[in-house]
Order: structure tokens, then C-alpha cells, then sequence
């Protein structure tokens, strides 16, 4: 473990390939981080209740924020938080009022370094993964709203943070909850091709 690492991070799910590519792994890659890669499903419920390993818990690496800016990256570099700029952050206001009641929240991202977006569970409350096997048992009612995570260095959002209409955004921001949503293994909310591809940004 790195010394500056708070806890003993996990990632659940049930393809073991998928799980490698996703994109909540990128920052702890980046910093040298080893991640347990969990693909039984009971994974998922004993980790929850696992005791502490030498005053290290376990944490999910899909709920809450990642705590990553105090850990080096590989090359032993400890880099500052990353600045978000005016434009960006405006984006980021703008994609949550957008996207209202679709997540609980939308933020910068100090977990991602090659994807544009990411969804994580909120802080309290059950893991991504764990709320998706409760629910698909009959255990859980109702799946927490998720956070949308936007890396703020990437060339798509800058690029959207710069320009373009209201709803040209609007419709991207759309487009980027939807591709969250896939990269999580889940269908995009609204299969049907919408009028702002991303792509030609």
C-alpha cells in the first residue's frame, strides 16, 4: 500500500474484463494503487461488513469521492488539485441543472485521467454494484440517484465548456449521463439518437 493510501479499495461487478476498463480505476492506476478486482457476487456483501486490516477499511472505489490528491502518482510525483477552470466550472452547473433530478449530484472528478465522465455512488448508503444486486433480488425498492463525475481536463468538456447553445449542451450533457451509464454496464435512459452528437463537438 502507498503511504498515503486511507483504505483498502475494491471494485465489484461480474466480468472481470469490465471491470479492468473502467473508468473509476484510471486515477488509482495512474497513482500505482492496487485495486481489488471482485467478480463473485458475494464479494459484494462481505466487504461491506469485513473488519478493518491493520486500521484500513475496505472502501468502494464507485461510492463517494476518491480522496486521491495526497497519494503520488507512479513516478513520485504528488500533484496539486487539479484547477478547474471558470468555463468548466460553469458547465458543471449548467450539466445539473440540466440533468435535475436524474442524479444527486454532478462534480469534478479527481478519479478520472482518460474518460470524459463517470458515475459513483453517493457517500452514505450502498455501493453501485450492491445496490444493483439488492434491487434485482427484491431487496432494495429504489436505487440511489448517482453522482455524475466530469473530468475536467478533458478535451470534450472543455470544448463544451466554451461554446455552443443551450441546447446543443443540453443535449450533450444528456449524451454524456447516457454513456456514463454504459460504461457502468448499465442502458443508456433514452435509447433514441438525440440531436447533438457528441462525437462532433
Amino acid at each position: 500500500m502507498k503511504d498515503a493510501q486511507a483504505a483498502i479499495y475494491y471494485l465489484t461487478g461480474d466480468n472481470l474484463d469490465r471491470l479492468k476498463a473502467s473508468p473509476q480505476l484510471e486515477g488509482f492506476r495512474a497513482r500505482g494503487i492496487e485495486v481489488l478486482l471482485l467478480t463473485d457476487s458475494v464479494d459484494s456483501f462481505w466487504v461491506t461488513a469485513a473488519p478493518d486490516f491493520e486500521g484500513k477499511p475496505f472502501k468502494s472505489i464507485t461510492q463517494g469521492t476518491a480522496d486521491l490528491t495526497q497519494v503520488p502518482t507512479a513516478d513520485g510525483e504528488t500533484p496539486a488539485a487539479p484547477e478547474t477552470s471558470e468555463a468548466v466550472t460553469d458547465f458543471i452547473a449548467f450539466a445539473k441543472t440540466t440533468l435535475g433530478d436524474a442524479v444527486s449530484d454532478v462534480r469534478a472528478s479527481d478519479r478520472l485521467t482518460e474518460s470524459a465522465v463517470c458515475l459513483v455512488a453517493p457517500e452514505q448508503g450502498y455501493d453501485r454494484q450492491l445496490e444493483k444486486l439488492l434491487q434485482g433480488s427484491g431487496r432494495l425498492d429504489m436505487i440511489a440517484k448517482p453522482v455524475l463525475e466530469i473530468n475536467p481536463g478533458h478535451g470534450l468538456i472543455s470544448a463544451l465548456a466554451s461554446g455552443g447553445s443551450d441546447e446543443f449542451r443540453a443535449d450533450a450533457v444528456q449524451l454524456l449521463l447516457d454513456q456514463a451509464r454504459v460504461l457502468d454496464g448499465d442502458k443508456p435512459q433514452d435509447p433514441r439518437l438525440r440531436r447533438a452528437p457528441v462525437a462532433a463537438v
